[in-house]
């Protein structure tokens, strides 16, 4: 084996640009691999990570406006929800419905302490709100059923909110009490502050606010969550039999998608999931048929090579060379040169990657209502690297195999000839 690696040393020193060209191709083929790979994956994970405020899981109901007329009744109408529509929604479906919740909004709030204020959207909710949004709390609790049950004025706020209030230490205004347009609350948690969002409102016990403001059995939204819905068409099922019960509520026609507004997340994240696929896919083959180039390059270098050593090839079988030695030569001076940059490549890839991850990856657009990151971990794993590694080796063996066949073949007589 000494013997062969350091005849294969030997032949890439008289060759030396034969090798650099074979050896560039390879590298370069798996270099755009690892990096079309990785930028893929940081803008997959940005967009996932962006996509996180919420569980996936929920759906948010909104009142639209009949599209069709029923009972007598013509289309135009405005549908507001209301209390029956919340109740419905978490008695009607205890097949699917886990959680639900009812939300109104109220804007041009003042809300002071001491001598800070910060103007805000008052936001009325009930528990359940915080799983649907993934609420996270830096100091303090949600609203709790109690609170809804007994009316009670009590905030949750954001942290950048508090932040106006008390600059220093945001979130010793737990527990103190605040002016909202002139009544009296007390804060009763602060959330965690969360630049991929807007915070600008404060949440507060929904029917406190409905019953401050004057708002009837009115409910602007309404959101659950659910489960036993795995696929599109169960959910698209599902939003047809939730869509006919609401609908009843308002005397609107049982299949009218206008009257109210269903926005399935579930399904915006399968869809999403599958447009991460394709891309994924695509990336996969842009970057095969970069490697291709080089697997490519590498086989035409071996043929060169093989028509250069034709005569070396008839004299080591005229004087005994088996076709399975020469075959042997051939291939592994195949497997080397692949392996070798191929491996230069995967490092040249991963410190590219490194790269976009200390620059893009840490890069924030600010939209000026909130941030948000273009990048996130933008590197492939280790099981790909080893994979790319796996199929590299394979295509540097069947490269070098169809030359190698040909020298295997080479008549000592008519090589000599030539």
């Amino acid at each position: 084996m000494q013997e062969l690696l350091s005849e294969i040393w030997q032949t890439a020193r008289r060759n030396k640009l034969r090798t650099a060209l074979t050896g560039f191709a390879v590298a370069w083929g798996i270099f755009m691999l690892i990096v079309l790979l990785g930028a893929g994956n940081g803008l997959i994970n940005a967009q996932e990570e962006n996509n996180n405020r919420w569980v996936d899981n929920s759906m948010m109901v909104f009142g639209g406006q009949t599209s069709k007329g029923y009972n007598g009744l013509k289309e135009g109408r405005d549908i507001l929800l209301n209390d029956a529509d919340r109740h419905a929604t978490a008695t009607r479906f205890p097949a699917n419905i886990d959680q639900t919740s009812a939300i109104i909004f109220q804007g041009g709030a003042i809300i002071t302490y001491a001598e800070n204020y910060v103007s805000s959207s008052l936001r009325g909710v009930y528990p359940a709100d915080a799983v649907i949004n993934k609420t996270k709390l830096a100091a303090g609790r949600f609203i709790n059923d109690i609170d809804i049950r007994e009316q009670r004025k009590v905030l949750v706020m954001a942290e950048n909110q508090a932040r106006e209030l008390i600059p220093h230490k945001p979130l010793d205004l737990v527990g103190k009490s605040v002016k909202v347009s002139g009544m009296a609350f007390t804060v009763v948690g602060i959330e965690q502050e969360n630049k991929s969002r807007m915070s600008t409102e404060v949440s507060a016990p929904f029917t406190t606010l409905r019953t401050i403001y004057n708002r009837g059995d009115r409910a602007d939204r309404i959101s659950f969550t659910f489960h036993g819905l795995p696929t599109e068409e169960a959910n698209e099922a599902f939003e047809a039999r939730y869509r006919a019960a609401i609908n009843r509520n308002h005397q609107a026609a049982p299949d009218d998608e206008e009257a109210i507004w269903l926005w399935n997340r579930f399904t915006q994240a399968m869809q999403m999931a599958k447009g991460m696929n394709i891309l994924r896919t695509a990336l996969w083959v842009i970057g095969l048929f970069t490697l291709l180039s080089g697997v490519v390059g590498v086989s035409n270098i071996m043929l060169i090579t093989v028509r250069e050593r034709t005569r070396e090839f008839g004299i080591r079988k005229a004087i005994g060379a088996t076709p399975a030695g020469i075959l042997r030569i051939i291939i592994t001076e195949s497997i080397i040169i692949t392996a070798l940059f191929g491996y230069i490549g995967l490092l040249l890839g991963f410190a590219a990657n490194l790269y976009m991850d200390a620059t893009l990856g840490s890069e924030v657009i600010d939209t000026g209502l909130f941030q948000t990151t273009m990048f996130v971990n933008p590197t492939v794993g280790v099981g790909t690297a080893v994979g790319v590694t796996v199929v590299l080796i394979v295509a540097g063996t069947v490269a070098g195999l169809v030359p190698a066949l040909k020298a295997a073949r080479i008549r000592p007589i008519v090589a000599l000839a030539g």
